[in-house]
């Protein structure tokens, strides 16, 4: 997010905002969404469109949880926190689907399921599923693999689902009621007393009483403050053709998550991951072009999961995620910046937590209310 002098030379025109959005993604528009219910007039500032970034780029899966297998989290967060981010991703599926009923938007109740790629896999999955268990979530464990194509067991989610992405967010906008200024780049926020905020655009001075910062993997760009605390991590995905005959009925994750999959609603396959096997060329960057590397290794993994599939690839492409230094969303405001809010760092899971983590982000801003598991604070 840089501006150059002759793009700008910080003499725009200057436009009151009440409160501004930074980010027209997903988790900018609902932010949006929670601050006009809660009374403000916002206005969304995004330099590209609506759901062109990692918004409108992933596979479009509703899945519940945290970025990692359930006892793994418990050992990694604590048990509370394990719990309470488990809760965030149901509020945000329940939020997804007012949106999505209310506005005809595309969504399959298909489930899903956390496939094991080896036997080691496998005893993981049932740790998980125990864990689960035991705090009365009920999935199923399954020893066998359900979709018979070479997997040693798997979780069953029921209550998954997949959704538009695009379409999703165009929802979540539209009932916003924000404004919205597009193709305009921020690069630069100034706070100098209370309740007067300076954000530097190519096309406007904003001024405005706060700010809410939905980057998510640009954060860095625009605020020291995310500079080790946010990666940007590129994904890839590839699509095939429309298929003669549907092949899977569920979305499907496998390898810990580093490999997803479904069909799209116009019948392709949709495949994407295996950036676990090339971290040096897909970590640390904004570059959102797809790489012959990962591309070959999913082609190689459909033929080897999908060898029923004769439909060409058709469509590929690569979004950049915000990976959070300890791999939970972050909520909060800029130390020197007080009514400058954010909520960032999804780290591939913006679907699964971000409607919810929105909505305690403008909280944190608007109210002071501290915003429990993914509060920014956690870091020091």
């Amino acid at each position: 997010m840089t501006v150059s002098v002759w793009q700008a030379d910080d003499s725009q025109p200057i436009r009151e905002v009440d409160l501004l959005v930074i980010g027209g993604g997903i988790v900018g528009c609902t932010a949006a969404y929670f601050a006009q219910q809660a009374g403000r007039e916002v206005l969304i500032t995004e330099m590209r469109d609506l759901a062109l970034g990692a918004s409108g780029r992933n596979a479009g899966f509703m899945i519940t949880g945290p970025d990692t297998y359930y006892h793994h989290a418990i050992e990694k967060y604590g048990h509370a926190v394990t719990r309470e981010v488990w809760a965030i991703s149901e509020q945000t599926h329940r939020y997804w689907r007012g949106f999505a009923g209310r506005n005809q938007v595309p969504i399959r109740e298909c489930g899903s399921l956390l496939l094991a790629e080896s036997a080691h896999e496998a005893r993981d999955l049932e740790l998980a599923a125990r864990a689960l268990n035991a705090d009365r979530i009920e999935v199923e464990y399954l020893t066998r693999d359900p979709l018979q194509r070479g997997f040693h067991g798997a979780i069953r989610q029921p209550w998954d689902g997949a959704v538009h992405p695009v379409k999703l967010t165009e929802a979540v906008f539209t009932e916003s009621g924000a404004a919205l200024v597009t193709n305009n780049e921020v690069y630069r926020i100034e706070q100098t007393k209370p309740g007067v905020v300076m954000v530097y655009s190519r096309l406007f001075r904003f001024q405005a009483r706060q700010v809410m910062i939905c980057t998510n993997a640009y954060a860095a760009l625009l605020e020291p403050y995310f500079l080790g605390k946010v990666i940007p991590t590129r994904a890839q995905v590839l699509a095939t053709a429309p298929l003669k005959q549907s092949v899977l009925d569920t979305c499907g994750y496998s390898d810990y998550g580093y490999m997803y999959y479904r069909e799209t609603f116009d019948g392709r396959l949709l495949l994407g991951g295996a950036r676990n096997q090339f971290k040096a060329l897909e970590n640390d960057t904004h570059d959102d072009r797809v790489t012959d590397p990962v591309q070959r290794a999913l082609e190689a993994y459909l033929k080897q999961r999908f060898p029923d599939v004769d439909a060409p690839v058709e469509r590929r492409w690569a979004g950049i995620m915000g990976f959070s230094v300890d791999g939970l969303p972050l909520v909060g405001t800029l130390p020197d910046k007080p009514d400058v809010g954010f909520a960032v760092g999804f780290t591939g899971h913006g679907l699964a937590l971000g409607a919810a983590t929105a909505e305690r982000a403008v909280d944190r801003l608007l109210k002071g209310t501290h915003a429990g598991a993914v509060d920014a604070s956690r870091l020091g």
